[in-house]
């Protein structure tokens, strides 16, 4: 299981991924490695679904108020820091798969609060770390508004996804050029 989109963050990503069902934020979870495939997850419901969107709404305000040079809401920012509180991130372990293999696997079945807590963490550590901080961007895409952590050699990446919107962006220039180029 893999995402479209890799921002560098599992809380930017949250803020990319379109929560509509259940089981796309179960897909979320796996895809992010917060959760291993094989975890069962039988209490993930809509009351899930909704306090994983209210954390995407505070991680995209807070994230976006930093690129303007801003703090964000303090609503926003105490709720981020209630919800890094209320739960104990999942522990991993290694196990044996049928084949011998260590495979990652997670100590007792995660509830909502500690994936929760790991999301919210993972926002806390960005929005307080300088250096991240500086590398934060969002894509230049016509309407895409999906935040990255910028990685690249010269810090000049403009899109979240060079497949995606880049080349969205390569192919919307080549028909400017050949429309002037007609006239």
């Amino acid at each position: 299981m893999t995402l479209r989109f890799d921002s560098g963050r599992i809380c930017l990503d949250l803020a990319a991924h379109p929560l509509d069902t259940p089981h796309a934020l179960d897909h979320w979870l796996r895809a992010t490695g917060l959760v291993p495939a094989t975890t069962p997850l039988p209490a993930l419901d809509r009351h899930w679904l909704a306090r994983f969107r209210e954390l995407r709404a505070c991680v995209a305000t807070l994230a976006r108020a930093q690129l303007g040079g801003a703090t964000g809401p303090a609503p926003d920012l105490d709720r981020l820091n209630t919800l890094a509180a209320a739960g104990t991130p999942p522990a991993p372990r290694a196990v044996r798969d049928e084949h011998g293999q260590l495979v990652r696997a997670l100590h007792t079945e995660p509830d909502c609060p500690a994936l929760l807590a790991a999301v919210a963490r993972d926002a806390v550590d960005l929005l307080t770390d300088p250096v991240a901080r500086t590398r934060l961007r969002q894509c230049e895409g016509d309407n895409c508004r999906r935040l990255y952590l910028d990685t690249s050699r010269g810090r000049r990446r403009r899109w979240c996804s060079s497949e995606l919107c880049g080349n969205r962006e390569r192919v919307a220039r080549h028909r400017r050029r050949s429309a002037a180029a007609k006239v």
